[in-house]
This record gives C-alpha cells, structure tokens and sequence, in this order.
C-alpha cells in the first residue's frame, strides 16, 4: 500500500469503527456480491456490467426520514463527480405496499438510478436498517459501509475522492 493510500484510508477511518460504519482490513476487502435489479420503468441494472468502476449503493425506503435527509448530500456528490466513472445508484427496499421509489426521488430532485424490490440484495449485502450505503473499488471489493445520515458528512467526500483515486 502506498504512503498516500494509507493516509487517506487513516484519514478517513481514523475514529474506531461505530456502530454506524464498517470498514474491513484493506487485505481483506470482501468481493462485492453480483447482483441485476430492474427499475421502475422495467430496466435492468447489473452490477457485473460495472466492472471496473467504483460504485457508490444506496440502500433506502421511502418511509425513512435518514434517507430523505442523507440523498440530497449524495445527489451533490453524484453531480460533482459525473465528469468522472463513478456509479451511484439508490436500491429501495423494505418498502410499504404501493411505493413508488423512482416518483419519490424525483420528487426529491435526486436523479440518480433507482432500482426497486431490492429486499434480496440487501439480505445478501448484510443490510438491516437505513439509509445504509455501500462504497465499491474498481476491483469490485467493498471498501466501506456506512449508516451516516448526515448530507453534509466529510466522510462521504473523502471515501468518493478515495474511490476515484485508486486504480
């Protein structure tokens, strides 16, 4: 590991792991799980078709207040960062009868790609609340997980910076 990698990896973890987020020895970065979720309209959309590219997941509900305060500060970092190959996509699950996930982000104002009856894939992401997101490297390894609700966190920034400076 480089002397920079490692100060950004100390800069960015440097408190104890919280109940909040969960980082893994960077030896031992899990493969994400491969997964095809489909969104309103009908689409797929497959992780394996990402390969090569961080991906930053969203796990969400529409009923959840954390979600709707932590998604503009995401929709910020997406926007600032879509010169770049980074993916953001919000995957809805848990959700009441008759949601609509994609209506509701875009009523939000957040344009990111929303797939929906995502319950599966956060069962297999290890996903018990929300808002809960997943940052992936380029290797496909999950480097980071979180549970921040705050738009305005540092961290967020420092793990996308942290997702496109690695090759």
């Amino acid at each position: 590991m480089t002397f920079t990698l490692m100060s950004l990896l100390m800069l960015l973890f440097s408190t104890a792991a919280r109940a909040d987020e969960t980082l893994t020895d960077e030896h031992h970065f899990p493969q994400a799980e491969a997964f095809i979720l489909n969104d309103a309209q009908g689409n797929e959309w497959s992780l394996a078709e990402q390969a090569g590219k961080p991906v930053v997941i969203h796990f969400w509900a529409t009923w959840c207040p954390y979600c709707k305060k932590l998604q503009p500060g995401l929709e910020r970092l997406r926007l600032a960062n879509s010169e770049s190959d980074l993916e953001m996509v919000a995957i809805s699950f848990n959700e009441d009868k008759g949601a609509m996930p994609a209506k509701v982000l875009k009523e939000r104002g957040i344009d990111m790609t929303t797939l929906i009856n995502g319950d599966k894939v956060a069962k297999r992401y290890g996903v018990t609340g929300t808002p809960t997101t997943v940052f992936i490297n380029r290797q496909g390894q999950v480097v980071w997980v979180t549970r921040i609700s705050d738009p305005d966190s540092p961290k967020l920034v420092q793990a996308i910076d942290f997702l496109l400076s690695e090759q």
